[in-house]
């Protein structure tokens, strides 16, 4: 809530940097909308705002993504097309979306939608890129290994998907937390969570477990030197890192750049996933033949 309006931030398009450039009642206009903090905070107001540039940003770079996909209207695979559009359409309604968390003043519902739908475009674009040919055939699977690497690497993606909604019930909790407790009692947070934290961190060994016998499978079909097998050397190193920040914030006092390297780390391992199972389900998922001699060829 540190911009307690939208699109305007205190009612400005460029947000103050200092309570003195606000209205002396600012307090009693924003008081409410601000859930109990009213006095204006400058890092929170901007840590707000360059979020929602670098949302339009994303925004327009996705717009581009849809021209870029133009070309495959006439090709095979119109479908990237499509994909591209939908990608495009969805982040419109995701800034709106973004609108009814400030209105509704974080509502956790409002919140984890914002997420999912966050997490469901990421997926689309991820799609989008994979199909356009960038990958390509990076993946020789010995015979019958396709479907058991599938059906794991869908486990996997539930189990991570999960872990995170698991998370952002951890934040809400933290949310109320810090409301009763207040910044100077930071290292009787994580005390004061309740069952939600630690469901969260004992869940984190189920998915460590099954993504290190996912990522050794896909390693095993003869694809140590393929792009897919960097991939999924990647997701094991993102995933020991996600755990590291987990750890931190743990037994640390949740230092503040642990929050969001976190969140990070968790998004970038589920949309790494996500790659590796198109590319293991290429056949049934991904048309590259032709892709190549078509408008792929220009991404």
């Amino acid at each position: 809530m540190g911009c307690p309006d939208w699109p305007k931030c205190f009612g400005r398009w460029v947000p103050p940097t200092e309570a003195s450039q606000l209205p002396a009642n600012y307090k009693e206009i924003y008081g409410a909308k601000l859930k109990g903090e009213v006095e204006f905070n400058a890092t929170k107001t901007w840590t707000e705002y360059v979020n929602r540039l670098v949302g339009a940003l994303t925004g327009i770079i996705i717009f581009l993504m849809l021209l870029a996909s133009i070309p495959f209207l006439k090709s095979g695979n119109k479908q990237i097309f499509f994909w591209s559009l939908a990608a495009f359409l969805l982040t419109g309604f995701q800034g709106w979306l973004g609108a009814k968390v400030v209105s509704f003043e974080l509502h956790p519902l409002i919140v984890t939608v914002h997420m999912l739908l966050a997490i469901v475009i990421i997926f689309i674009v991820l799609y989008v890129f994979t199909w356009a040919g960038y990958v390509g055939k990076v993946l020789t699977l010995r015979e019958g290994s396709e479907k058991v690497l599938s059906g794991i690497g869908i486990v996997v993606m539930a189990l991570s998907l999960f872990q995170i909604l698991l998370g952002t019930q951890v934040r809400e909790a933290m949310d109320v937390v810090i409301m009763q407790l207040g910044y100077d009692a930071r290292s009787q947070w994580i005390d004061e969570l309740g069952a939600n934290f630690y469901i969260h961190r004992s869940f984190s060994i189920l998915v460590f477990i099954v993504n290190a016998i996912w990522i050794n499978k896909v390693l095993k079909s003869g694809n140590q030197g393929t792009a897919a097998g960097k991939i999924a050397r990647a997701c094991f190193w993102i995933l020991i890192a996600e755990i590291a920040t987990g750890v931190i914030m743990a037994y640390f006092r949740v230092p503040a750049f642990a929050q969001p390297v976190h969140l990070t780390f968790a998004i970038l391992l589920i949309g790494l996933q996500f790659i590796v199972w198109l590319v293991v389900n290429g056949k049934k998922y991904l048309k590259y033949e032709g892709v190549a001699a078509t408008a792929g060829s220009q991404f």
